[in-house]
């Protein structure tokens, strides 16, 4: 649906935090559901048990959230990756996070997340990841589609 170059026109993060490697599927304002594939060569591994490496929590909320700024973007501005150099997708909340079983290299995040709720520029939307079918992790995310500050 939307492969990594496609995505690096979209979102402004790059390596080590661009947390997405690929769309698979989405319904503008509906839902979406993207991929991270996790290896040993992630430079949080170094330093995060590296004895007994464990994907940190915290990257895969961000890579949700991340996921969730591609669906608010397309669900607003469509294919027009041009409006990426003029907007940009804020996190404000997160809520209702869990945490359920480690993550860890070799293993492939599925994030989907669907709209709970869109008024104007502001976003609610719940998400879950997943590895070989099992949910990793959840949270409930709200982000802002703001005007970027120009140089």
């Amino acid at each position: 649906m939307m492969d990594i170059n496609k995505i690096k026109k979209i979102l402004p993060h790059r390596y080590p935090m661009l947390l997405v490697d690929k769309i698979i599927d989405i319904e503008p304002n509906i839902s979406i559901r993207a991929y991270k594939n996790i290896t040993i060569n992630e430079e949080v591994f170094l330093g995060h048990f590296p004895k007994q490496p464990i994907y940190p929590g915290v990257m895969i909320v961000e890579g949700m959230a991340q996921a969730g700024g591609i669906l608010a973007f397309v669900s607003t501005w469509g294919d027009d990756v041009a409006m990426a150099e003029d907007k940009i997708v804020y996190f404000m909340t997160i809520d209702k996070v869990k945490f359920r079983i480690p993550v860890v290299p070799g293993d492939r995040l599925e994030y989907q997340l669907k709209v709970l709720k869109h008024k104007g520029a502001v976003w609610q939307l719940e998400g879950k990841a997943f590895v070989d079918g099992k949910m990793v992790a959840e949270a409930e995310l709200k982000a802002m589609v703001a005007d970027r500050e120009k140089d």
